[in-house]
């Protein structure tokens, strides 16, 4: 990666920010930390197909959430200042990725937390619930999805997901080598506005290996079978929000999943937001989720 994208994607300009570079099997991974190291509360954040912990600047800075919740985000293999992963194939999955955020929170002695997934990110989660059940070290409080239908193999995923007639780019999701061009329209549909030179950056940063890989493993229904570790967990709860006008989902398909424990009882649709409702409108975004956090505090829907 260039210094220009390496300056692009880092937060270290940020005071209130703390970095770390952890040591896995899975490469050195880069792990931006904000709010009150004291909380046993903890929310970890998991970004996006070519995307990076950047995009989460808006949650990491909030002086609401900072205060009452640890909250950690990382760079996954390939992304960011990640490292590519020494092992592609085991890596660039969602099991692979799973195990990876699970290092990082034991790494970080995070022993509670709820995760906020995007994207690829809410599929990793989805991974991480039946990991974490038989886990001794770490207990998951809650799971919120954004842009994320729960699938796996081919048939799920064409269901849960636009067609190319619907997301022109929605192709780019699994192309392994991007041009200028393609990181740009990837990149400008995933996160929608307002858009910087970061964003860029990112989707150009990503190995492309691991676009392929990881949706190569995931239509041919290697992983967890999500919707029913969605449909049968009764005891965690799962908050479902997305934007109106998402370009890639189809939200009629989450509609209709039998969620086993969903939070307010029903999907979130935020009116006029897109693909990333919490960098569109951060301030709408950040209620709604210090609501799902005082929630999963209290167990109660």
């Amino acid at each position: 990666m260039h210094d220009a994208s390496q300056t692009l994607l880092q937060f270290s300009s940020h005071s209130r920010f703390k970095e770390h570079i952890l040591h896995t099997a899975f490469g050195q991974i880069y792990v931006v930390e904000s709010g009150n190291p004291a909380s046993i509360q903890s929310l970890l954040l998991i970004h996006g197909n070519s995307s990076s912990s950047r995009v989460w600047h808006h949650i990491l800075s909030s002086s609401v959430l900072t205060y009452d919740y640890r909250i950690l985000a990382f760079d996954l293999p390939g992304h960011g200042l990640s490292d590519n992963a020494p092992d592609p194939q085991r890596t660039y999955t969602m099991h692979g990725y799973a195990e990876c955020a699970i290092d990082v929170a034991n790494q970080l002695a995070v022993d509670e937390f709820v995760v906020l997934g995007w994207s690829l990110g809410g599929h990793i989660a989805i991974e991480m619930m039946p990991l974490v059940k038989s886990s001794p070290t770490v207990t998951l409080k809650g799971v919120m999805l954004v842009g994320t239908p729960p699938s796996l193999g081919f048939e799920q995923t064409s269901l849960g997901f636009f067609k190319e007639s619907k997301s022109p780019h929605m192709k780019l999701t699994s192309q392994e080598h991007f041009t200028e061009e393609d990181a740009y329209n990837y990149a400008h549909e995933a996160t929608g506005s307002p858009f910087e030179e970061w964003q860029l950056a990112a989707a150009l940063r990503t190995d492309g290996r691991a676009r392929k890989q990881m949706f190569s493993a995931f239509t041919a229904g290697f992983g967890v079978d999500q919707v029913k570790v969605v449909e049968e967990e009764h005891n965690l709860l799962l908050g479902v929000v997305n934007g109106a006008t998402e370009p890639f989902v189809n939200l009629d398909y989450l509609d209709g999943l039998h969620w086993g424990r969903l939070w307010e009882g029903r999907c979130l649709r935020l009116d006029g937001l897109g693909h990333a409702p919490f960098w569109e409108n951060p301030a709408q975004f950040e209620s709604i989720l210090e609501n799902f956090l005082k929630c999963c505090e209290r167990k109660i829907y």
